[in-house]
């Protein structure tokens, strides 16, 4: 989706962030169904389990903030290096064309698993008329929304967004300099002191305030964007544009330190504390626990962002051609994953074997079979050239190519 090259080379540790961020998308996404309460889910398995929900919290908690700082960041080494126009029309392009593809092709998938799943509660499948209504699903209404391709969507607007100020400010070569120098010296202030850091936690919080629930919200009931939800994505993806304008920023922000671990786990125990208060709307103390909430939520946020980076940068200092396969193949991955989850989930849901082992055979089930999809049917495609830049050999035919022809030698 994004060029991880820095002046020609590729930035190794950033393809496994990207490829981190996507798959534990499916993770969650595969979680859901063992949630002990209902939630408005597909499907609700009959085994479920209390301690999932405390995954979903914090998983929930940064991946695609994780991910829209990363697009940020990768942007604008695009728009540097190739200039805005080229930069706008292959984001159309590589961004714009699956959203709108993904939707006319999965919807009917997704709303048929949803329907199915509804079926499943009651003991009585029917796969047809599940197929059936995720056709009839295109009757003009909900136009583009109903899917978990909402952040093409927000993708799309965020990058305009972000084009649009950056020509405002460079058409004035006065604002430009001020602004420049002043975003410099915050940047470098927040590389350089620790604690100025801890000041990001509060338009994170502001924004969160005034979401719908105590987390972030997922935006895909309509095309009207949801502010806060806009304001939180477009904040990450606009501090990750100005951290590329400096590779040691990034490095500096995402320093590994044992202190940070314990900001984590402390922020993470306190959100899964506070979460119990949320639908005890008549408390005193409401208000406060919210906030105190919110504000742990924060920290947990950016202390998982910075710890995930850090570890990755730590761990994949030399090329790794698994994680760059990965890396390519995770944008495919998280585009169809969700009907494959979802009618693994209705399948899984009656049978009696433990929550985890359900759980873990869904996210290797749809895992492997996206990525067979992807290597034989779309990476040396015209498909996997828009969705990653360029056509590129199958692995499995090419492994297979190889031992064919040392055979015959």
């Amino acid at each position: 989706m994004q060029d991880t090259k820095l002046n020609g080379a590729r930035i190794e540790y950033l393809d496994g962030v990207r490829a981190f961020a996507l798959i534990l998308g499916i993770v969650f996404h595969a979680s859901l169904s063992f949630m002990p309460i209902f939630i408005g889910w597909a499907v609700m398995d009959i085994n479920t389990s209390s301690n999932i929900g405390a995954f979903v919290v914090v998983s929930h908690s940064f991946r695609m903030e994780l991910f829209f700082l990363i697009a940020g960041y990768l942007s604008c080494l695009s728009a540097s290096k190739h200039g805005v126009r080229y930069f706008l029309k292959s984001r159309l392009i590589r961004i714009g064309i699956p959203f709108i593809v993904g939707w006319i092709l999965l919807r009917p998938l997704i709303i048929s698993g949803w329907t199915m799943g509804g079926q499943s509660m009651t003991g009585d499948v029917d796969i047809w008329a599940g197929l059936l209504s995720g056709l009839n699903s295109f009757n003009g209404q909900d136009i583009l929304v109903g899917t978990h391709l909402w952040f093409l969507y927000y993708l799309l607007i965020i990058s305009g967004s972000a084009l649009l100020l950056r020509c405002l400010i460079t058409a004035n070569d006065r604002i430009n300099a001020i602004v420049t120098s002043r975003v410099d010296k915050l940047i470098n202030s927040l590389a350089k002191t620790p604690f100025i850091k801890v000041l990001l936690i509060l338009p994170i919080t502001g924004c969160m305030w005034f979401m719908n629930g105590w987390g972030v919200d997922t935006p895909d009931k309509s095309l009207w964007p949801m502010w806060p939800v806009f304001f939180l994505y477009g904040g990450f993806f606009g501090f990750g544009w100005l951290l590329a304008r400096t590779n040691d920023n990034l490095d500096s922000l995402t320093s590994f330190s044992w202190w940070l671990v314990a900001v984590c786990i402390v922020s993470i125990v306190t959100v899964l504390v506070l979460s119990r208060y949320e639908i005890q709307g008549a408390h005193d103390y409401y208000a406060w626990i919210k906030l105190g909430y919110l504000v742990s939520y924060a920290l947990m946020m950016c202390s998982l962002i910075s710890l995930t980076i850090s570890v990755f940068r730590a761990v994949m200092s030399k090329s790794a051609a698994v994680i760059r396969y990965l890396a390519d193949a995770s944008y495919w991955l998280y585009l169809i994953h969700l009907p494959v989850v979802v009618w693994l989930q209705i399948a899984v849901a009656e049978l009696s074997w433990h929550w985890s082992l359900k759980w873990g055979v869904i996210c290797t089930l749809t895992i492997i079979l996206s990525l067979l999809i992807y290597d034989l049917f779309v990476r040396a495609t015209f498909v996997g050239a828009l969705l990653n830049g360029k056509r590129q050999a199958s692995a499995i035919i090419t492994r297979a190519q190889a031992i064919i022809f040392s055979k015959k030698s």
